[in-house]
């Protein structure tokens, strides 16, 4: 993966939330945040650079949702196997 990191949280055992930093960028600060459908949002930093991707609905979100909004927003995509990792929640 190309990120930062996938941040998973789980409530008995089932993913309920999750995030893809995009960047390692530390003290970085949303300024905005954008719906980007299917239960993603984007944040944004002050200069308008995205941020991370915050997935709502884990269990409806599919890999091909998340690469639609990825290249959207020009930061590459995700892998089946960086994918299997929220799969696997």
């Amino acid at each position: 993966m190309r990120h930062g990191a996938l941040e998973v949280t789980t409530y008995r055992g089932k993913p309920v939330a999750a995030y893809l930093y995009l960047s390692s960028a530390s003290g970085a600060k949303s300024a905005r945040t954008e719906d980007a459908g299917n239960g993603l949002r984007v944040d944004y930093d002050e200069h308008g650079a995205p941020l991370g991707i915050e997935i709502t609905a884990p269990a409806a979100v599919t890999m091909a949702d998340m690469n639609l909004v990825l290249d959207r927003i020009g930061a590459g995509s995700v892998s089946p196997e960086d994918w299997a990792l929220l799969a696997a929640a």
